[in-house]
């Protein structure tokens, strides 16, 4: 496989983003303070970082091709687990007396103790997992279709579908939990998903820059003409 000079760099920052929002999203829910459509406009925190991921993965899938945003898929997708499993065991352990006063288990259960609960583990690696997956695929597809033209037609289309399926399948799961409230899944899902796709369409002139530079720097411009595109393939 050819070697690329920037290529681990962008994966180490994805996977920093990835896992900085999935800690977010349990440590607070924001409330925006108004109403669209009579829905209540709030969403967990990760909310305001996650989509940054997605512009990674549009850079990496745009500049790099599929088979290679595959498996920063699933590092990402391993990160994700570790990180899950050491706030699973940091909650086992016992607290010591002084952090017990002005903390204690119960503020880390509530917080970061979720991190490692089944709810939220669940809905954000098959949301991460789905939705990434989704959005590399479209990305690649629509590239050849339309011969590497209109490159924000592909970044902005494949967003609009994989943060849909990435923020459908993260609430509902978590809510099939108990993470979240069945009453709060249409504000959460509704905040989550415009939120998400209005910052990926602000930040198209930034990603343009950053694929035309990437595409420079590595002589690098992969179509998927001849991809298999089963995610468990190596």
């Amino acid at each position: 496989m050819k070697q690329y000079r920037f290529f681990d760099l962008i994966m180490a920052v994805f996977v920093t983003v990835l896992v900085l929002s999935n800690i977010a999203s349990s440590a607070k829910i924001v409330d925006w303070g108004f109403s669209l459509f009579g829905v209540r406009m709030f969403f967990d925190a990760g909310t305001i970082l996650f989509p940054v991921s997605y512009i990674f993965g549009d850079i990496l899938t745009e500049v790099y091709g599929y088979k290679r945003s595959r498996r920063v898929i699933w590092t990402g997708f391993a990160c994700l687990a570790l990180s899950a499993f050491m706030f699973w065991i940091i909650g086992l352990l016992p607290g010591e007396a002084g952090w017990q006063g002005y903390a204690g288990d119960a503020a880390y259960d509530a917080i970061l103790g979720g991190m490692s609960t089944g709810g939220i583990v669940l809905a954000s690696l098959a949301g991460y997992w789905t939705g990434s997956f989704t959005n590399s695929f479209v990305l690649s597809k629509m590239k050849v279709l339309t011969a590497g033209r209109w490159l924000w037609t592909r970044t902005i289309g494949s967003t609009l579908i994989g943060e849909l399926v990435d923020t459908v399948v993260f609430v509902f799961v978590a809510s099939a939990f108990g993470v979240f409230l069945w009453e709060a899944f249409l504000s959460i899902t509704l905040t989550n998903y415009l939120f998400k796709c209005s910052v990926e369409a602000l930040m198209t002139p930034v990603t343009y820059m950053a694929v035309g530079a990437l595409k420079r720097l590595e002589n690098e411009d992969y179509y998927d003409r001849e991809t298999n595109f089963n995610p468990f393939v190596a």
